[in-house]
């Protein structure tokens, strides 16, 4: 019997880690037209909208795959994702608070 080992790599993002506006497309393998209508819809934002090239924070890399699956799997336009996206937000800073509050007592 033969065990097969698989080896994973990979590269830790933190505040400080930015990506161009191509890696965040490949990163989240999506077009680039589509990562300029998430921010044209308000979901994620660019450091700097002035420069020439866009660069991201890392940790908008999760709310990008986020806002993908919405928008290919749920099937929601780019305004519905913007809501959903809006809405889990909101979720989840009350949820937040609330654990604040519950720790407290």
């Amino acid at each position: 019997m033969t065990e097969h080992q698989e080896t994973l790599s990979g590269i830790i993002l933190d505040e400080s880690t930015t990506l161009s506006l191509n890696e965040l497309s490949g990163a989240c393998e999506v077009q680039v037209d589509l990562i300029v209508a998430l921010v044209e819809e308000g979901i994620i934002e660019p450091l700097e909208s002035r420069t020439v090239e866009w660069q991201f924070p890392a940790t908008q890399l999760p709310r990008v795959r986020k806002a993908m699956h919405l928008y290919h799997d749920l099937e929601l336009n780019l305004a519905g994702v913007a809501l959903a996206l809006e809405l889990l937000d909101e979720v989840s800073e009350l949820r937040s608070r609330l654990r604040q509050l519950e720790s407290s007592f």
